[in-house]
């Protein structure tokens, strides 16, 4: 089903998750799933990586590897959506793959029953720097998807795909972006070009997730969009997400999780702050909330366990 047609039957709760590291275990992938797809889990995300250039070592001459750190999303969906009978979201990237063989996988894509993906530039890094890459920006992605749904491929009409198109929005303003009507104006585009809805990036604070929606209608961006949410339950990842990520944590919290004696204080803490956002989250309207698993589970499930009552 189509990402906006649940929107439309209640509020719903999605999961990300992150493919294993070449040549780990899956199994880690499916045991944590096991535990969250015994909840209202409307539908799974999984990220895709673009390609890196890595130089090695080989008979003796340092050789230019291209390699994508964590493979699989592809088959994590078909195997998530026969194993589990939820509906997936595969991530669509534009670094690292040229247009001819984006089509080829978003055919794949439709031969396997995926309603919805989701579109995202990557990181522009110079691990990344891949010369097959044809698009600078999601737009451009999300018009090529477009463009398949109404039957006109690269070299040739054919039968329509019906993809639904997710995009990103970045509440606290993407990073790269000079100020925040200017990312807003890009976030437009990729709308205009045939986005159906919008997942943001992880937030803390319903306040600027609500502004952030308002900015939107304001703009005339008028599809869903759904607040993403990393639950952070120990002191290490107080510093290292909005370093990674460009986001604000409220001081309160700061002052919370820090105040904390022990691991399993700072757990609770951060399990209690996580639920009480969410709840903001939907009195502020969100259609939904998309929680960032990153691979694991137990928090998740606790969450899980307390906001399924009220959905």
């Amino acid at each position: 089903m189509k990402i906006p047609e649940k929107l439309k039957e209640g509020k719903v709760i999605s999961i990300e998750i992150v493919p294993p590291k070449r040549g780990e275990d899956v199994e880690n992938i499916y045991r944590a799933l096991d535990k969250l797809m015994k909840y209202n889990i409307s539908f799974v995300n999984i990220t895709r990586h673009p390609v890196e250039i890595e130089y090695i070592e080989h008979d003796n001459q340092i050789i230019k590897v291209p390699k994508v750190k964590r493979p699989g999303t592809i088959g994590l969906t078909a195997t998530i959506m026969k194993r589990y009978n939820v509906d997936v979201v595969p991530h669509i990237v534009c670094i690292g793959m040229n247009k001819y063989e984006i089509e080829d996988l978003l055919i794949d894509l439709s031969i396997m029953g995926v309603d919805n993906v989701f579109v995202i530039r990557g990181d522009v890094d110079e691990r990344f720097m891949n010369t097959k890459s044809d698009y600078k920006y999601a737009y451009q992605l999300v018009s090529q998807i477009n463009e398949m749904n109404n039957g006109r491929y690269l070299y040739t009409q054919a039968k329509p795909t019906d993809f639904c198109i997710g995009v990103a929005g970045y509440p606290e303003k993407h990073y790269e972006a000079p100020n925040f009507e200017t990312d807003l104006r890009f976030l437009k585009q990729k709308v205009e070009s045939g986005a159906d809805f919008i997942i943001t990036q992880m937030v803390f604070s319903a306040e600027i997730y609500k502004s952030f929606v308002e900015r939107c209608r304001n703009e005339g961006i008028n599809v869903p969009i759904i607040p993403g949410v990393k639950p952070i339950v120990n002191r290490k990842s107080l510093y290292m997400v909005p370093k990674r990520f460009f986001v604000n944590i409220p001081q309160s919290f700061v002052e919370a999780l820090e105040n904390a004696r022990s691991k399993d204080e700072e757990y609770k803490v951060g399990i209690k702050f996580s639920l009480k956002l969410i709840e903001a989250l939907f009195e502020s309207g969100a259609p939904g909330v998309h929680l960032f698993t990153m691979g694991r589970g137990d928090e998740i499930c606790e969450i899980m366990k307390e906001i399924e009552n009220v959905l």
